[in-house]
């Protein structure tokens, strides 16, 4: 593939999730629309309130297949509204939608909506995920047939309202408006959305979560462990790092290793690390994706047809109007020792 290719230049969508089911690539993502919303830290101004999919047979030279509508916001029971990332998973000839959406209290919530095929449309489970509040699924089925829930996103995501820092650290609120403390960086609102909550620079970074799916891939059988990040010399990533975790967790396989990968939010980087388990901890070894036109940067990454592919999405259609974004894909760069190298988005 000679450079990244825009994939659904006729509306915006955003956060791909990408998967081969039955020989054929779908991709399954956030559907943006111009809600009028306002900017703001908590991602308000994105109000995706649908999502679609869209599937190929050969990745680099065919339109896409928009299947059309697979759910709507207002056939979730629980949800009110921003149906963010998704990701799908096959078992048994049934197909999992694992949704995150914000439900009536305003907090977020991983849903769970099942489908006969990988075009949908899917049904929506009446209540969420108990134990997932926070965003950004991503669900991985191991070699063995177990799946694993990756899940979390801090600021909006408010992953930092069910995470706790390691002790000695504990994060200290300041109401909006008022100065920093010294020595302290921003992990986003307390959960009273009204104070700003704040954790030492040199304190470990709030991890994600992982957890493993029942049999019917409709609940966690386990509390959701955290997923822990390390430096090269075998030390969590701190609060400080500009390649700390932030969201959009990503897990695929090569090689016998496990790959995390994931964004680091506010410094703009798609980054991986690699762990000999699902459930880590895993090292940190690089960046992937350099940062991209807009300020969110999402991925997914998947084998098809021999290649290794990097979906992502940017905002130059949108002339950079962050919460209109638009699918690409290139071929990841990596050497046959499984080390990915630095990518730019052309």
């Amino acid at each position: 593939m000679d450079k990244p290719r825009y994939l659904f230049p006729s509306d915006y969508m955003a956060d791909p999730s990408a998967n081969v089911f039955n020989g054929r690539l779908y991709v399954y993502p956030s559907h943006d629309w111009d809600s009028g919303e306002c900017f703001d830290d908590d991602g308000g101004h994105f109000q995706m309130k649908d999502y679609h999919v869209l599937s190929w047979d050969d990745i680099e030279k065919d339109e896409a297949t928009d299947h059309g509508v697979i759910l709507d916001v207002n056939d979730v029971p629980w949800a009110e509204k921003q149906l963010w990332d998704n990701d799908v998973v096959e078992k048994d000839g049934k197909y999992y939608l694992i949704f995150s959406a914000k439900d009536y209290n305003g907090e977020f919530h991983l849903g769970v909506a099942v489908a006969d095929s990988p075009e949908g449309p899917f049904k929506a489970e009446p209540l969420p995920i108990r134990g997932a509040n926070s965003i950004d699924p991503s669900v991985f089925k191991d070699d063995d047939g177990e799946i694993y829930c990756y899940f979390g996103g801090l600021w909006g995501g408010q992953l930092q309202w069910h995470s706790a820092l390691h002790p000695p650290y504990a994060p200290v609120g300041c109401k909006a408006g008022e100065p920093a403390p010294e020595g302290m960086i921003e992990i986003g609102h307390a959960p009273d959305r009204k104070t700003l909550m704040f954790a030492p620079a040199d304190a470990p970074a709030l991890p994600s979560f992982v957890a493993r799916m029942s049999d019917d891939v409709k609940q966690f059988v386990e509390a959701p462990r955290p997923v822990v990040i390390l430096d090269e010399n075998g030390k969590p990533l701190k609060v400080s790092d500009p390649h700390r975790f932030f969201e959009a967790s990503w897990m695929h396989k090569m090689n016998g290793k496990y790959y995390l990968s994931y964004s680091t939010g506010d410094s703009h980087y798609l980054c991986y690390a690699i762990g000999d388990n699902p459930y880590g901890p895993f090292t940190y070894q690089g960046v992937i994706l350099e940062p991209v036109v807009g300020w969110t940067t999402h991925h997914s990454i998947v084998q098809y047809k021999g290649k290794w592919y990097l979906f992502h999405h940017d905002c130059v259609p949108s002339n950079d109007t962050t919460w209109l974004r638009s699918l690409k894909v290139m071929e990841l760069d990596v050497d046959e020792n499984g080390v990915i190298h630095t990518m730019k988005s052309e």
